[in-house]
């Protein structure tokens, strides 16, 4: 028996491609536990962004330094009617959780990337923030399928990604990877100046199947402005 998992591949923005894979697998680890945890909650009602008191301590850092948690991107990402914006209203979440990881840069500076990630039915969504200098302005020239945006006053970038499947045997056996469905991805500035970081939606289907990039927009337009801190077009 085994359980098929999705996430998208990080980007040229997420500094260093190489590294992406692992990034990936690491979060899904996450993903699995709290999967594992809500599961029977679920079935029955829309799953919350609840924090555990390593969540709250990640918080309370990311706070002291300014920055979002992967609480608060979770809280913004999960609303009420997230399953209307994504074209399935009759669907809840069945997962919601928040990370706050890192990346580790050559020079060994790690780099805060939260995120938080809601998982419905039909559509999984992720919401994350990099922290590094690098603007958006240009990102279309190093992306698939990308094209230049603009969502609320802020430069952005709407591109295709790769999901990666895992596959994951319960028997206790071997468990392999491969190539899964087609994500779509908006990176957005977190200010109109475009000084640096970033903003990543990204959303793809359990299916495989392309997801519908008007549910993606209308999602950034609603999630975006309340994410703390989000920075309103002038």
């Amino acid at each position: 028996m085994t359980q098929e998992v999705g996430a998208p591949e990080k980007g040229p923005n997420a500094w260093a491609q190489a590294i992406a894979a692992l990034v990936v697998v690491g979060a899904l680890g996450g993903g699995l536990y709290v999967i594992q945890k809500n599961d029977a909650a679920a079935a029955d009602k829309p799953a919350v962004c609840s924090a555990d008191d390593e969540d709250k301590k990640a918080a309370e850092d990311a706070k002291a330094a300014q920055r979002v948690s992967g609480t608060e991107l979770c809280t913004a990402l999960n609303r009420p009617d997230l399953p209307a914006l994504l074209g399935t209203p009759r669907e809840h979440a069945l997962t919601a959780y928040g990370n706050d990881g890192s990346v580790e840069r050559a020079s060994g500076a790690a780099i805060p990337s939260p995120e938080g990630t809601v998982q419905l039915d039909t559509y999984t969504v992720k919401l994350s923030r990099s922290y590094d200098k690098y603007p958006v302005a240009g990102m279309e020239d190093l992306l698939s399928e990308a094209e230049s945006k603009t969502i609320l006053g802020h430069p952005a970038v709407l591109y295709s990604g790769q999901t990666i499947a895992l596959d994951f045997d319960l028997g206790g056996g071997k468990s392999e990877a491969g190539p899964g469905g087609i994500a779509r991805v908006l990176v957005v500035a977190p200010d109109t100046k475009d000084g640096g970081g970033s903003y990543e939606l990204a959303i793809w289907r359990q299916d495989t199947v392309r997801p519908d990039d008007a549910a993606l927009l209308s999602v950034a337009q609603k999630v975006l402005p309340m994410i703390p801190g989000w920075a309103q077009a002038g």
